[in-house]
């Protein structure tokens, strides 16, 4: 189980480290649409790039993010009954949930994205607007973003199998959102 609690670690490290991008992505995001509403308006200059660069940096931010939240458990869940369940009742729910729907679900969005990015960077794929950009980027951040979701699912299970050995502390605070 060490090993495997090791195999966790650097799971969420490789998903902190596009949580990192993410991040990013929104500050470069609002920055690109800042300077665009500006130059926009005061020289009446405007390009598709720039606005088509804004959506793929929020591809990136949800599908690089989307990993990370699932680490940090904030997470979206269907939390009618969950919060008076106990703790260990609460994990060995997260368990299937990750096992059963999270994992097989993520790997087939990956499967089934992958072969038209594949044929998106073959082709060259360009935007259809006046000065777009080609697409593939944009199109990867999809089976990228689902494999990291399902390697954190992974991470998830590893670790929720450990508290239930009872050889790995996890915070079990879940907090329902407010509504």
């Amino acid at each position: 189980m060490k090993s495997l609690l090791a195999f966790a670690r650097l799971i969420d490290t490789l998903n902190d480290r596009f949580a990192v991008m993410a991040r990013w992505a929104i500050l470069i995001a609002c920055a690109i649409s800042t300077t665009n509403a500006v130059v926009r308006y005061s020289m009446d200059y405007s390009s598709n790039a720039f606005l088509e660069i804004q959506w793929y940096l929020f591809a990136v931010c949800v599908m690089f993010g989307a990993s990370q939240v699932l680490r940090v458990n904030e997470h979206v869940r269907v939390d009618i009954f969950y919060a008076m369940y106990s703790t260990r009742t609460k994990v060995i729910i997260d368990l299937l949930g990750l096992i059963f729907f999270l994992l097989p679900v993520t790997l087939f969005i990956a499967y089934l994205s992958m072969p038209i990015f594949l044929k998106m960077l073959a082709s060259g794929e360009m935007s259809s607007n006046s000065g777009g950009l080609i697409r593939w980027p944009a199109m990867l951040t999809i089976p990228l973003g689902m494999f990291l979701v399902a390697l954190q699912g992974v991470s998830e299970i590893i670790k929720r199998v450990g508290w239930l050995m009872r050889v790995h502390e996890m915070d079990t605070h879940y907090e329902r959102p407010l509504q």
